[in-house]
């Protein structure tokens, strides 16, 4: 993927930040969501699909998918609980927009403010 910033687009996503996002998705695998696409299966049309979320998202037009709901058990035996599983194409997307608003508030944030920030 290049690194080149789209000309015309709302939005300045690189296709280089698409690819640094599916590498980070691919790193901590995952189930497939709703459209029961796994990794590798979204693996086989690699450089479409990537093209088809930055298009997308710097275009405007990005819309996630439903998210699939997966119960899993409470740790203390109790019931369960329900975990959304976004499709893998959303998963990428997320953290595209992710690593832009961390980049964006991090520096802001308080020192000792510790609620949604990463683990260092």
């Amino acid at each position: 993927m290049d690194q080149q910033r789209s000309s015309g687009k709302s939005f300045d996503i690189s296709k280089q930040e698409v690819w640094e996002a599916y590498r980070q998705v691919r790193a901590h695998q995952g189930a497939p969501g709703v459209d029961e696409v796994t990794l590798a299966e979204f693996e086989t049309g690699l450089k479409n699909n990537l093209y088809k979320i930055w298009n997308r998202m710097s275009s405007g037009t990005y819309f996630p998918p439903p998210v699939r709901a997966v119960e899993i058990p409470k740790p203390h035996g109790t019931g369960t609980r329900i975990l959304g599983v976004p499709a893998v194409a959303d998963r990428i997307a997320q953290t595209v927009a992710a690593r832009r608003l961390e980049a964006k508030v991090e520096p802001i944030f308080h020192p000792d403010s510790y609620g949604y920030r990463r683990v260092s």
